[in-house]
C-alpha cells in the first residue's frame, strides 16, 4: 500500500505545469487573462499590475486594438496605426513582464555556441519572481543566490541587469566583479552578445528616429574595463576581486557579485572590503540592485556569513536557494529493475526498495548514501527519477560533502568544509528553534565593582545598550523551601581591546533536571572588559542567580599575554580575592595525595591536553542528543565553524571565535559529570521533598 502511494505521489511531483513566456502560461507573479483579438498574441495571461495601465485598461474596455484606434484615438484605422499601438502594447508588457521580454528580446548561446532565445528554466523562473516582485513593489532588490552548478544562475542575474538599464531605468550604471580574469570575460561577452542581436528601435523612444547600424556598445577613453551604451546614457563595468581597483562601484546603481564564495584576500584587500567598494555608491531606492552570487566553498567564508544573515533575516538581503533536484534535468528513467526476475515494473520496485531501506543507515562503499538519506530527499520533495539520478552523480565522489558542494540538496549541507567539522550541522540546526532574543538588556549594578560592596545593593538595571541579555530573571525561593544546585555561571575569558576574544558570562538553570529535563540557557554578559573586572562581574551575577555555582575558565588568568596585560599567573590572586567575598566558587577536584600534602585549594576550570577532549566530548554528546536549551544564534554559529585540526586539536576555523562554545562545553560538563543533582530542600526540616515537576519537553 505504501508503495502504491509513493507512486501517486511521484505522478504529481512529475507533473510540471507548461511554461509559455509568450502566452504567460505556467509564468512567475500573480497572472490574469487579457484578450485582445486583433493582437499578434489574441488570449495572453498578463502580471495583474499590468491591467492597470491606461492603455490597456481602454484597449481592454473598447474590445480590441482597431476599436480603440477608432473609438478612443478617433481616427480611421490603418494597418501602420495597429502596429503603432500593438508595439506601445509590446513594451508596455515588457516592463511588466519579464520573462516575456527576456524571451522576445535576449538572446544567449547554448552549450552548442547556437544563440537562442532566452527562455527561463525553473530555477530561473524562481529567482526572477524573487526579483520582479521587490521591483514591482518599489523595493530596492537585495539578494545571496546560493547555487546549484549548472543552473544559468549568474545568467540570469546578468540578463535582468540588461533589462533594468534597456528597459527599466535611463542612467543606470551597472558592474560586475567576477572572482578571476576568466569568469568576468565570460559574463562580459554574455552581455555583448545579448546586446549585439538586441533590437535597436527598443533602444530608443516609440518614434525617434534611428539607425540600425549605430553602436550599442562603445568603449570609454582611458578604460579597459568600462563600455558605455550610448541610447540609454548607461555604462557596464567589469571587475575582477583579484584586481580590486578595478572594481570601484562609483555611481553603479546594479552591482552583481559573482562567485564570491572564492574571493580571494589579495594584499591589503579582503572580500569584505571588495564587496564594500563595488556596493557603496548603491543607494537603498527602488530599481536598485545588489546579488552575491556564488556555489557554496566551504564555512567561514564571505559568502556563508551574509547567506546567513540573509536567511536569518539580519541584513537587508533575502536568501534564494535552489536544490538540484529542482533543476530540470536532474533527473534519470527508472528503467533498470531491482528484481531482475521481474523487470515489468522497474519503477515500482525502486519506490518499494527505497520505502523497506528508510531506516537503513549502512553503505556498502564511500561512492554510496545509505538508505536513510536517500529516504530523506524523497521527504524534502525529490521525484524517483531524482533519487536514481542522484545514486548515479553520487558515483562521482568518495566524499558526500564534495557531492553536497556540487548537488547541494538544501542549504545547510551546501556549505561544507574541507576540514573535519566537529558538531553535526542538522543536530545543530536543530537548536534553532529555540533561539530568541532576550526578555531584557541592561546589567547587573551594585555599590561598588569590586570587593567587600560589590555585592551590596545588588539589582538588574535595564539598558538597550547593555551587555546582559535576560531571557529569565532567577526565580526567588519560597520562604520554607530552597532549590539546591539549580543555577551555574560559567565564564570564559576574553580580552578588553575590540580585536581581542569575546569575553562571556552565560547562566544555565538547572530546575528542569529535576524530573528529567534539561538545562537552559537564561542570561548571557558578552563584551570586552578587564579581566579582574570581568571576574567581579561574573560574581555578581552569580549572586543575582540565587547564589549560584561560579566557574571560571582560568587559562587566560594563568597565561602571560600583550592584549591582556598580564603579568604571569594572575590567577590565585584574582580568584582567592573574589573567593573572601563569594563563597560558591568551583574548585578543580583534588587528589587524594594532594589533601594528604594539604595543598591549596585552585579555583578555576582549567582547560588543557587532558580536559579540553573532555568536554568537547560532552558538548557533541550534548548537541547530538539535545542535552540542552539553547537561547542565542551567535553560539550556534559558532558550532558551524569549529573543526577539528590536523593534529587532533580543536579550534574555531580562522577568523571565527569560540567563546560562546566553550562556556557551554565548559558549562555542560559541569552541569551533568561535577555537580549534584538540583534538589528542593525544605528550609526547616532540611529535608528533600519530592515534588512533581512538569519537564520543558512537556511543556
Amino acid at each position: 500500500m505504501e508503495t502504491s502511494l509513493i507512486i501517486q505521489e511521484n505522478i504529481k511531483r512529475n507533473y510540471i505545469p507548461t511554461f509559455n513566456p509568450l502566452t504567460g502560461a505556467g509564468a512567475p507573479l500573480l497572472r490574469q487573462k487579457l484578450e485582445i483579438p486583433d493582437f499578434f498574441l489574441p488570449e495572453q495571461y498578463v502580471p495583474a499590475a499590468m491591467l492597470d495601465v491606461p492603455l490597456v485598461k481602454k484597449i481592454q474596455h473598447d474590445g480590441s486594438i482597431r476599436d480603440f484606434i477608432e473609438k478612443s484615438l478617433h481616427v480611421t484605422y490603418s494597418e501602420e496605426d495597429r502596429d503603432k499601438v500593438a508595439e506601445m502594447l509590446i513594451r508596455v508588457r515588457s516592463r511588466y513582464d519579464y520573462p516575456f521580454y527576456a524571451y522576445s528580446f535576449q538572446h544567449i548561446k547554448s552549450k552548442q555556441g547556437a544563440d537562442m532565445h532566452f527562455k527561463l528554466n525553473r530555477p530561473q523562473r524562481r529567482l526572477i519572481e524573487r526579483l520582479e516582485t521587490m521591483r514591482l513593489n518599489g523595493q530596492p532588490m537585495r539578494i545571496v543566490l546560493l547555487k546549484a552548478r549548472q543552473w544559468g544562475g549568474s545568467t540570469a542575474v546578468q540578463m535582468y541587469i540588461a533589462y533594468l538599464q534597456l528597459v527599466i531605468r535611463v542612467g543606470w550604471n551597472s558592474l560586475t566583479v567576477g572572482h578571476e580574469g576568466t569568469s568576468s570575460a565570460e559574463v562580459n561577452s554574455m552581455y555583448t552578445n545579448m546586446l549585439e542581436l538586441y533590437p535597436t528601435r527598443l533602444l530608443h523612444p516609440i518614434g525617434e528616429a534611428y539607425a540600425e547600424n549605430e553602436p550599442k556598445l562603445v568603449g570609454v577613453p582611458g578604460t579597459q574595463n568600462l563600455k558605455r551604451i550610448p541610447q540609454r546614457n548607461c555604462k557596464v563595468k567589469i571587475g575582477t576581486a583579484e584586481r580590486p581597483n578595478s572594481a570601484r562601484g562609483g555611481d553603479s546603481s546594479l552591482v552583481h557579485c559573482t562567485e564570491v564564495a572564492f574571493w580571494k584576500k589579495t594584499e591589503g584587500k579582503t572580500p569584505e572590503q571588495i564587496v564594500r567598494s563595488a556596493t557603496s555608491g548603491v543607494l537603498y531606492q527602488p530599481d536598485t540592485l545588489i546579488v552575491y552570487e556564488s556555489t557554496a566553498n566551504g564555512t567561514g567564508n564571505f559568502f556563508q556569513r551574509e547567506y546567513d544573515d540573509a536567511k536569518h533575516g539580519r541584513s537587508q538581503f533575502e536568501a534564494i536557494f535552489v536544490p538540484w533536484y529542482e533543476i530540470d534535468w536532474n533527473v534519470l528513467p527508472i528503467d533498470k529493475a531491482i528484481d531482475t526476475s521481474n523487470p515489468n515494473d522497474a519503477t515500482y520496485q525502486f519506490a518499494e526498495w527505497l520505502y523497506l531501506n528508510r531506516n537503513n543507515e549502512n553503505v556498502n562503499n564511500l561512492r554510496e548514501e545509505p538508505g536513510k538519506y536517500l529516504w530523506s530527499l524523497w521527504e524534502k520533495g525529490a521525484t524517483l527519477e531524482n533519487i536514481n539520478w542522484y545514486i548515479t552523480e553520487r558515483k562521482k565522489y568518495t566524499d558526500h560533502g564534495d557531492c553536497a558542494a556540487e548537488c547541494p540538496t538544501d542549504d545547510v549541507e551546501a556549505f561544507v568544509h574541507s576540514g573535519a567539522r566537529v558538531f553535526d550541522r542538522y543536530h545543530v540546526e536543530g537548536f534553532r528553534s529555540a533561539c530568541h532574543p532576550p526578555k531584557e538588556i541592561g546589567d547587573i549594578t551594585a555599590a561598588e565593582r569590586k570587593g567587600k560592596q560589590a555585592f551590596t545593593g545588588l539589582h538588574f538595571t535595564a539598558d538597550m545598550q547593555g551587555q546582559l541579555w535576560v531571557w529569565e530573571h532567577p526565580e526567588k525561593d519560597l520562604p520554607d523551601e530552597t532549590v539546591t544546585n539549580r543555577y551555574l555561571v560559567v565564564v570564559d575569558i576574553g580580552g578588553r581591546s575590540n580585536k581581542a576574544d569575546w569575553s562571556v558570562i552565560v547562566v544555565f538553570d538547572r530546575y528542569w533536571m529535576l524530573e528529567g529535563g534539561k538545562p537552559v540557557v537564561v542570561a548571557q554578559w558578552y563584551g570586552h572588559i578587564d579581566m579582574d573586572l570581568l571576574a567581579w562581574k561574573a560574581a555578581q551575577i552569580a549572586a543575582y542567580y540565587n547564589n549560584a555555582l561560579l566557574v571560571i575558565e582560568s587559562n587566560t588568568l594563568e597565561t602571560k599575554s600583550r592584549d591582556r596585560i598580564v603579568d604571569g599567573n594572575q590567577a590565585p590572586f584574582i580568584l582567592n580575592e573574589i573567593k573572601e567575598y563569594y563563597d560558591n566558587l568551583y574548585a578543580r577536584p583534588q587528589s587524594e595525595q594532594d589533601i594528604a600534602e594539604r595543598k591549596p585549594v585552585r579555583y578555576g576550570f582549567h582547560t588543557n591536553t587532558a580536559t579540553k577532549p573532555l568536554v568537547i566530548a560532552m558538548l557533541v554528546e550534548a548537541i547530538r542528543e539535545k542535552l540542552y536549551v539553547e537561547r542565542d544564534e551567535r553560539c550556534l554559529d559558532e558550532y558551524l565553524t569549529y573543526e577539528r585540526t590536523q593534529n587532533g586539536g580543536f579550534e574555531a576555523i580562522v577568523g571565527y571565535h569560540d567563546d560562546l562554545l566553550m562556556t557551554r562545553a565548559i558549562g555542560l560538563y559541569v552541569c551533568f559529570k561535577r555537580m549534584d543533582a538540583p534538589m528542593i530542600v525544605s528550609a526547616k526540616t532540611k529535608a528533600v521533598t519530592h515534588k512533581a515537576v512538569i519537564s520543558e519537553a512537556t511543556l
